[in-house]
């Protein structure tokens, strides 16, 4: 059964900002809603239900502040409510966002990183996103998801599990749909924040992998021949090894 991804209704008047953040959330496993004013804003709220809102301050006509009491009103003090700005950016400013009712206050130009994690954190709390679990993934899916992550292709894939580029594929799908996601590198990073994977350097290059399989067994990546560390086609969980890193663009397919 698919996740239901968490819905984020972004409003802002610049275009080039709300692709910047849609992208940002899409690439994070959450769903944009865009808008450019507080007409759309409440229009597309009617028609999808909101988990939260990235809301400019100075939009044209009703201000994000505006935007943000028509939301509460709608939708109640439950709903998780960020203001962003690159005018509105005093002390007095940000006071008043919180005292009119918004959860957080980014001043433009945002850090990426640290908007998602003020997302992800609001969301959880509102229980407007839930981590998926290692049930939500079969043993193969999250074994297949954590080479994925390591960077190998899906003939590689298929060679170190001893299935078919075509069943590589097949789960690939079945793990998209499992999270909710659109692209590999989408469900990588859902799967990481979860804890399901982790994602360390690729030292080694596939034939030595495939070279050093004996008896279904090969040196795990980022080993050299020879190491008492060696992969086997059991899965990988999170209370067996200890997160090395957050994941890298290591030619995850998107």
């Amino acid at each position: 059964m698919a996740m239901r991804r968490a819905a984020i209704l972004v409003v802002d008047d610049d275009p080039d900002f709300r692709e910047f953040i849609a992208s940002l959330l899409e690439s994070a496993g959450l769903e944009a809603v865009q808008a450019s004013d507080a007409e759309e804003a409440m229009a597309a709220a009617t028609r999808r239900r909101p988990d939260g809102a990235i809301l400019e301050v100075a939009l044209p006509g009703v201000s994000g502040f505006g935007v943000c009491r028509e939301l509460r009103d709608e939708f109640g003090p439950e709903l998780p409510i960020l203001f962003v700005s690159g005018t509105r950016v005093g002390a007095l400013d940000r006071t008043a966002g919180i005292l009119i009712g918004g959860d957080d206050y980014l001043v433009k130009p945002v850090d990426p990183d640290e908007l998602l994690a003020r997302v992800r954190r609001l969301l959880e709390r509102s229980r407007g996103w839930a981590r998926p679990s290692q049930s939500d993934l079969s043993d193969r899916e999250i074994e297949v998801l954590q080479l994925v992550a390591e960077g190998w292709s899906p003939t590689e894939i298929g060679k170190l599990l001893v299935i078919s580029p075509k069943t590589v594929s097949s789960h690939v799908q079945r793990i998209l749909a499992k999270l909710g996601v659109h692209t590999r590198a989408q469900a990588v990073a859902v799967a990481y924040e979860a804890g399901l994977i982790r994602v360390p350097p690729r030292e080694v290059e596939p034939h030595v992998l495939l070279d050093a399989r004996h008896d279904d067994l090969a040196l795990a990546p980022g080993r050299a021949r020879g190491s008492q560390t060696r992969h086997t086609r059991s899965t990988w969980r999170p209370d067996r090894v200890e997160t090395v890193g957050p994941p890298r663009d290591r030619g995850v397919t998107v």
